[in-house]
C-alpha cells in the first residue's frame, strides 16, 4: 500500500504547501534591490558581484523548470519534492547565516534552482488533483504566488532595509522553508514516476543548463560593466543555446515540453502574452526601483510600491471570478494593455513624484496580475490535462528568460542612451512601452487570424477525461484557409491525472 501523509486529502494543506514553497524566493527577487547596499557592506562584496549572483539565481530558476520535468518523468514526484524542499531549507539557512560572500552567493543560486523545482513538482498537482469546483481558488492562489510575491518584494525589501539589517528577512525565508518541508511530509503521497522507460533527454538538460548560466551571467555582466567579450560572448552564446533548446524540443519525438502541440491559436496567444507582459513589466519595475532608490529612502520605496501588491490581489480575485467564463482571454490581453498604460505614465518618472510612482506600480500590479497567470491557464487548458506540468515548465522557462534577461539589458541601456541618466531611463521605459504595445497587437493578430472565439472552458472534460477544455484553431487559420474544426490539439500518449475525491 502506498504511503500517504495524514493531510494528503486536505486541499488547504496542499495550497499552503504551494504558497510556502514558491513565495519566499519570489519575494526575494523583488526585495534584493533595496537590500543591495546592506548585503555589499556586511558580506564584503561589490554591488556588481551581487548583481551577477542575483542574475545567476534567476538563471537557475529558469533552468530548474526543465530539470524538474526531466526528473518527474523518471523519478517519484513526491519523493523528489521532499528532496527539493529539504535542499531549499538548507540553502535558505546558509543564505541567512552566510559568514562569507561566497556562501551567500552559492546558497542564493541554489534557492532559485530549488524554487522552480518545487513549482513544477507541486503546483500542477494543485490544479489537476482536486475537484473542478476548487479550480478558481487554485487560480487565485497561483496568481498571487507567481506575481503577487514578486509585487510585494520591493515593499518587504524596503521595510527590511529601513531597519539597517538584512538577515532577519533571510531567516524568515528559512522559517517558511521549514514549514514547507513539514507540509510536504504531512501531505505526502508516494506517486510513481510518469514514464520510467522514456529516454533521458540529456541534450535538453545541457542546453538549458549551460544556456541559462551563460545568458544570465552575460546579461548581468553587461548591466555592470557594459559591452565586452566577457559579457557579450556568454550572453549571445546562451541565447543561441536557449533558442536551440526550443528547436530541439519542437523536433523531438518525445519532448520534455510540448512545443509542437502548443503551435495553435490559443496556446500561442497565451505564451505571447506571458512573455510580453513579463519582459515589459519586470523591466519597468527594475527601472523604477533603480531610479527611486537613488533619491528616496528604503521606507519611501516600500510605501510607493505597496499599491503594486494591492493591485495584484485585486486582479487575482477578478481572475478567480472569471475563471470558468469565456472572458479569461479578454482579461489577459487587457492586463498586457494595462502594462503599456503603466509604461506610458512612467515615462515622466524623472520629473514625477511619489504619487506617480505609486500610481505606476499599481498599474503594473493590475497589468501583470491580469495577464501572466491567466495566460498560463489559457495555454494549459488548450492541451490535455496530463500535460499541465510540461506546459507550466515551458511557460515559466520562457517567462523567466524574457523577464530576467530583458531587465538587466534595459538597466544598462538606461545608463548609456541619451545625454543623462534621466533621459536614458525615459528611453528604456519607452522600450518597455513598445514591448507591451507590440505584444497587444501581435496577440490580437494571432487570435483574430487564427479564427479564435471566446469559449467557456469545459473543465470537467479537461480534468476527468483528459481532453482539451476548448478547441484551439490552427495558427493563422484564416490566412491558411482552415476552419476552427481543423485544430490539432493532440499529444503523445500520457497518463491522465486522477482528481482526488476523498473527503471533498
Amino acid at each position: 500500500m502506498a504511503r500517504r501523509g495524514p493531510l494528503a486529502d486536505s486541499y488547504l494543506s496542499a495550497v499552503a504547501l504551494v504558497i510556502c514553497a514558491l513565495v519566499p524566493f519570489l519575494v526575494l527577487t523583488g526585495a534584493m534591490f533595496p537590500l543591495l547596499p546592506l548585503l555589499a557592506k556586511d558580506l564584503g562584496l561589490s554591488k556588481s558581484t551581487l548583481t551577477v549572483a542575483i542574475g545567476l539565481s534567476d538563471g537557475a530558476y529558469a533552468f530548474g523548470t526543465v530539470l524538474a520535468v526531466q526528473f518527474a518523468v523518471h523519478l517519484p514526484a513526491r519523493r523528489m519534492l521532499l528532496v527539493y524542499v529539504s535542499a531549499f531549507l538548507v540553502a535558505a539557512v546558509l543564505a541567512a547565516w552566510a559568514p562569507t560572500g561566497l556562501v551567500f552567493i552559492v546558497a542564493f543560486i541554489v534557492e532559485g534552482l530549488c524554487t522552480s523545482l518545487m513549482l513544477i513538482a507541486a503546483a500542477p498537482a494543485l490544479v489537476t488533483g482536486w475537484p473542478v469546483a476548487k479550480m478558481p481558488i487554485t487560480g487565485f492562489v497561483m496568481n498571487l504566488c507567481v506575481f503577487g510575491a514578486v509585487a510585494i518584494g520591493p515593499t518587504i525589501g524596503g521595510l527590511q532595509a529601513s531597519t539597517g539589517h538584512w538577515r532577519p528577512l533571510l531567516w524568515g525565508v528559512a522559517g517558511v522553508a521549514a514549514l514547507a518541508l513539514l507540509l510536504a511530509l504531512l501531505t505526502f503521497e508516494d506517486d510513481p514516476p510518469q514514464d520510467e522507460g522514456a529516454p533521458w533527454d540529456i541534450v535538453a538538460v545541457v542546453l538549458a543548463g549551460v544556456g541559462c548560466a551563460a545568458a544570465f551571467y552575460g546579461a548581468s555582466a553587461l548591466e555592470n560593466a557594459g559591452p565586452s567579450p566577457s559579457s557579450l560572448v556568454p550572453l549571445i552564446a546562451g541565447v543561441v543555446m536557449l533558442a536551440g533548446l526550443l528547436v530541439h524540443q519542437y523536433l523531438a519525438r518525445q519532448p520534455l515540453m510540448p512545443i509542437r502541440q502548443l503551435a495553435t491559436t490559443f496556446p500561442a496567444f497565451g505564451v505571447l502574452i506571458a512573455m510580453a507582459a513579463s519582459a515589459s513589466a519586470i523591466g519597468l519595475m527594475d527601472l523604477v526601483l533603480t531610479t527611486v532608490l537613488e533619491k528616496s529612502t528604503p521606507m519611501a520605496v516600500a510605501l510607493q510600491f505597496l499599491p503594486e501588491f494591492g493591485a495584484a490581489v485585486i486582479t487575482a480575485v477578478v481572475f478567480a471570478l472569471l475563471f470558468r467564463t469565456r472572458f479569461t482571454p479578454v482579461l489577459a490581453i487587457s492586463g498586457l494593455a494595462l502594462v503599456a498604460v503603466a509604461a506610458a505614465l512612467l515615462t515622466d518618472l524623472a520629473t514625477g513624484g511619489s504619487t506617480l510612482v505609486a500610481a505606476g506600480s499599481g498599474l503594473i500590479g493590475l497589468g501583470v496580475g491580469a495577464s501572466v497567470s491567466p495566460a498560463l491557464f489559457i495555454t494549459g487548458f488548450s492541451l490535455r490535462s496530463a500535460q499541465i506540468q510540461r506546459v507550466f515548465a515551458l511557460l515559466e522557462l520562457l517567462r523567466g528568460i524574457t523577464a530576467f534577461l530583458v531587465a538587466p539589458i534595459l538597466l544598462y541601456l538606461a545608463t548609456v542612451i541619451g545625454p543623462s541618466a534621466a533621459a536614458g531611463t525615459r528611453t528604456a521605459i519607452w522600450i518597455c512601452l513598445a514591448i507591451a504595445l507590440g505584444g497587444v497587437l501581435v496577440t490580437l493578430a494571432v487570435f483574430v487570424l487564427g479564427g479564435g472565439r471566446l469559449q467557456v472552458p469545459d473543465l470537467e472534460t479537461w480534468q476527468n477525461d483528459g481532453e482539451p477544455a476548448w478547441a484551439s484553431p490552427p495558427l493563422l487559420a484564416r490566412l491558411r484557409g482552415k476552419k476552427p474544426a481543423d485544430a490539432d490539439t493532440g499529444s503523445a500518449p500520457v497518463e491522465r491525472a486522477t482528481p482526488k475525491t476523498a473527503n471533498h
